[in-house]
């Protein structure tokens, strides 16, 4: 069992209707038919939502992927349609709502891995391969891969595990066209923000995608949800990388380690819902989220 320590109720709008409340995300759709995106400050692990919250994790979360879809507008067209706050809105929903299209969403998370790690390594261990893709012999956590790889997996619902997928299996779900389409979008998305990050000094090890389509299956791909955050990307300061072991992290990962330390008196193995946070474990990922903010962009967070 996993999911929700305590499943937040939704904020209720006048002219908005609540439409689902995701790990991070409450989704909202207005009178117009447009979705209304509001990211909280949840933070997740072990595919639990954790009973604390991170402090402006949400508009970190909003304001990076609105840097990153200006940076990559040429590549890939985006859902945005509108940061203006809705009428009756929340004042602290500012900078963390965005207005959006309703996408027709192409139910595939699309990964590009640049580096060896995480899920991908441990399939590479077991059979050389990640994803049905055969890798040379050799690679260890953290290794560079020749070149970048798509590794599909098909969403899960809350507090479930994606599965990772072969290119042939998401041919078989959405189309050939369509898988085409999604490779060929997530590879080359990923590989500007990979130089993008490398000139600041930072590595996008790996980082996933969600594509849905604005009208018929023969119109462009859109990028939707977030997009390369620390919550959907793996960042490693570059001049800290040394393959062999886990790399330090610009992500969730102080909590990571501290939900498995013995100080959390947390059994991962157990049906019990995590504990809360202690304060320097809040404010050390909280620093960390801002910290990937400004190294990525060169602007000061406030």
């Amino acid at each position: 069992m996993s999911g929700f320590v305590e499943k937040p109720e939704p904020i209720q709008v006048p002219g908005l209707v609540h439409l689902h409340t995701g790990k991070v995300r409450e989704l909202y759709r207005n009178e117009a038919g447009d979705l209304v995106m509001v990211a909280s400050d949840r933070m997740s692990a072990y595919d639990w939502v954790l009973p604390t919250e991170i402090p402006d994790k949400g508009r970190v979360l909003t304001q990076l992927s609105l840097w990153w879809f200006d940076q990559l507008a040429d590549l890939a067209p985006n859902h945005v349609l509108s940061t203006e706050l809705p009428d009756g809105a929340p004042a602290d929903w500012e900078g963390r709502a965005l207005v959006c299209k309703s996408l027709r969403m192409v139910p595939v998370e699309c990964v590009a891995r640049g580096y060896l790690t995480g899920s991908g390594l441990a399939e590479y261990e077991e059979t050389r391969t990640v994803c049905g893709l055969a890798l040379p012999e050799g690679l260890i956590d953290g290794s560079e891969l020749p070149a970048p790889i798509f590794t599909p997996a098909t969403k899960a619902e809350v507090g479930e595990h994606d599965e990772n997928v072969s290119y042939e299996e998401v041919a078989r779900q959405v189309g050939a066209d369509t898988a085409a389409a999604l490779r060929q979008a997530t590879l080359a998305v990923y590989a500007r923000a990979r130089d993008i990050a490398r000139d600041r000094g930072v590595i996008l090890a790996d980082t996933k995608f969600e594509f849905g389509f604005a009208g018929g299956s023969g119109e462009d791909l859109v990028l939707a949800d977030e997009v390369l955050t620390p919550d959907s990307s793996r960042f490693w300061p570059a001049d800290q990388w040394q393959p062999g072991r886990a790399q330090p992290s610009y992500d969730k990962q102080f909590v990571r380690d501290w939900l498995t330390s013995p100080e959390s008196g947390w059994d991962r193995g157990s049906e019990q819902p995590p504990p809360a946070l202690p304060q320097q474990v809040v404010d050390a990922t909280r620093a960390k989220y801002v910290e990937a903010y400004e190294r990525l962009t060169g602007l000061s967070w406030s």
